[in-house]
This record gives C-alpha cells, structure tokens and sequence, in this order.
C-alpha cells in the first residue's frame, strides 16, 4: 500500500511537470522542450545544406542523438505519467511526438538498395517536431475558438469567391487570345485565382487593352478579397477577448486531467469537467 502511494506521488509529480505549464518546473521543462524542438528544426535545416552537412556531419548526428533521446524519454514518460496512457497514444500531440521522435531510429533499421534515401527521407520527418510547438500557444483555444465559430461566414465567403473566379476566369477567356496564355477556361480560372490573391506569378499576362483593364479591376478587387477573412476572424477573436475580460472568474488555467488529458480548467476547479477525476 505504502509503495503504490509512492507509485502514485512520483506520477503525479511526473504528470505536474510535463502536462501543465502554471508550476515553476512545468515553465521550466515547457522552455526545455522549445528550446531543444527548434534546435531539431535547425538541425534538419542545416543538414539539408550539402556543404554544411559534409564539414559537421558528426557534430550535427550527435546534437540529432542528443535530442532524440530526450524526447524519447519525454514520450515515455508522459505515456506512464497518466492513468489512461491509450489518451495521449492516439491524441494529435501523442501521434506528433511518436513521429518527430521515430525517424532517427528507423533510419537504421532499415535495409535493402536503397537504405541512403530511406535514411534521408526518415529523417527529413523531424521536421514535424515544430508541430509541437501548437502546445506553447496561450491564446492558441481563444483563436480557435474564434476560427470556430467563424468557419461558416468564410466558408460562404470562399464559396462566392470560387463563383467569381469562374465567372472572371470565363470573361478573360472570351477576351484574350490564345497566344496570350489564356488557351482554355481552366487556365484562365487559374490566372485569376492567382491574380486576385495578389500572388503574380507572370507565367500569363493579358496583351490587349480590354484585357489589361479587366485584369487591373481584378488586382484592385483582390486586396479587398483578401481584407474579408481577415476581418471576420478579427471580429471573433475581439468577442472572445470580451467574453474573457467580462468574466475574469471563468480564467482557465493550463492545468492537465491525469485521467482523460482534458484541458483548460477553471481556476477554482477542483475536478475535471470531461470525466470528474480530481484535479
């Protein structure tokens, strides 16, 4: 009985550092795990640059084994940390840190002809550890809040941008000529997609007069398309602040469910609001 308590105090301790970040040790292990995951990303970068790959291609491996194995550990002990380990296992963040962590491993296991490209494309799947850091992002249910409950209007919004795009594409092809670029209708929605999103890539341009023209209310027409989302989210994002500042009792606080993983409790909550486990 005495060393299932100590069993337990240890997880729970485990459980305080890695899962909630309001402690001093969580601050301090969060700031770790930034730290050494955009370190990874550069790591990856770097070996990417033949150059430098092929002068520090040990002190990179090294640095590369170094990390691996800290978020190896890392894994392990947020999978025995909690009572339902299968929760994180198969949760977004779970599957994230079991592919960002893997790859390196797999490398050199696999065999057969073509076992260089098998260990550079392995590797290359590190990349996904800068996935991680979603979990840093405060504001990070507040936006997507926001984006949640905003999702229809843009929706509607894309839907009738698509319809004008159609209807643009359509016109520039009545008017441009075959010589300029604009040989099918497909290809001509393209371009105005392209140009209404002010991306430009100049592979077609319009040649005659009425062409240009058009294309000009086009590109004016695109800053105001690209306004639209923008200010439908900010809207969103401005009721939430309000919603928040007008119920500062409601704060919630990074706190983690031992049990079912459930954030985002309330201060003065002293059981979980998914499964009623004890915080």
């Amino acid at each position: 009985m005495k060393e299932h308590k100590i069993h337990s105090g240890w997880k729970s301790k485990l459980h305080e550092i890695i899962y909630e970040a309001d402690t001093p040790a969580g601050k301090m292990f969060d700031i770790l795990l930034f730290i050494l995951i955009i370190m990874s990303v550069v790591l990856v970068m770097l070996e990417s640059v033949k150059d430098v790959d092929h002068d520090y291609h040990g002190i990179l491996l090294a640095l590369e084994w170094v990390i691996t194995i800290f978020f190896t550990f890392e894994y392990i002990a947020r999978v025995i940390s909690i009572k339902k380990p299968w929760k994180y296992i198969f949760s977004f963040y779970g599957i994230i840190d079991f592919v960002s962590t893997i790859p390196l491993y797999l490398s050199y296991i696999m065999a057969g002809s073509q076992v260089l490209l098998a260990v550079r494309a392995f590797r290359l799947l590190r990349i996904f550890r800068i996935l991680k850091l979603v979990k840093f992002m405060g504001e990070a249910s507040q936006l997507r809040s926001a984006l949640r409950a905003s999702r229809t209007k843009i929706a509607v919004f894309i839907y009738v941008v698509m319809i004008l795009s159609v209807i643009l594409g359509t016109l520039m092809y009545i008017i441009e000529s075959d010589e300029a670029g604009f040989t099918s209708i497909p290809r001509s929605i393209y371009w105005t997609i392209v140009t209404l999103t002010t991306v430009g890539y100049g592979d077609i341009a319009p040649q005659t007069a009425l062409g240009q023209f058009f294309a000009t209310i086009i590109m004016v027409l695109g800053y105001g398309i690209i306004a639209v989302p923008t200010g439908i989210v900010t809207v969103e994002f401005s009721k939430q602040n309000t919603i928040k500042n007008q119920a500062p009792h409601m704060n919630l606080n990074t706190q983690s469910c031992v049990n079912c993983l459930a954030e985002g409790h309330r201060d003065d909550a002293a059981h979980c609001y998914n499964c009623g486990e004890p915080l």
